[in-house]
């Protein structure tokens, strides 16, 4: 079984999640077997605006041991998260970042902010 530990920066207690990948996708959200569709899939609100469709970084994670249990990020990714507040080397974004080993223990830390102007009363994107 597969472990993902979640940390919350809002102070929100800390999570463990156990689950088997192969039981992916546990939800509609994100790429299957991805941080996004395990927490969704047990209960676990994590900000995703564009629906798990790497459009935005509302679910940006920061990925703190298990990096490598990870599918690699893609140059859409990579660019998207350069708009992430507080990127760090680790940053992935939790829609896109596939759990590969179905042994593995990943410990994210969910950031206190993520920007997502339509779900705070900001601008609206252009029809």
């Amino acid at each position: 079984m597969a472990k993902i530990r979640v940390i919350f920066e809002n102070g929100d207690p800390e999570r463990v999640i156990e689950f088997d990948p192969a039981d992916a996708p546990l939800q509609h959200d994100g790429q299957p077997g991805s941080i996004l569709d395990v927490l969704l899939g047990n209960r676990v609100h994590l900000e995703h605006a564009c629906g798990g469709n790497c459009a935005c970084t509302t679910c940006h994670v920061i990925v703190k041991s298990g990096f490598n249990n990870l599918s690699e990020s893609s140059e859409q990714e990579e660019d998207l998260l350069d708009k992430a507040p507080g990127l760090t080397p680790t940053s992935r974004l939790a829609c896109q970042a596939v759990i590969e080993d179905p042994a593995s223990e990943i410990v994210v830390v969910i950031p206190r902010y993520t920007i997502n102007q339509i779900s705070e009363g900001g601008a609206k994107p252009e029809p």
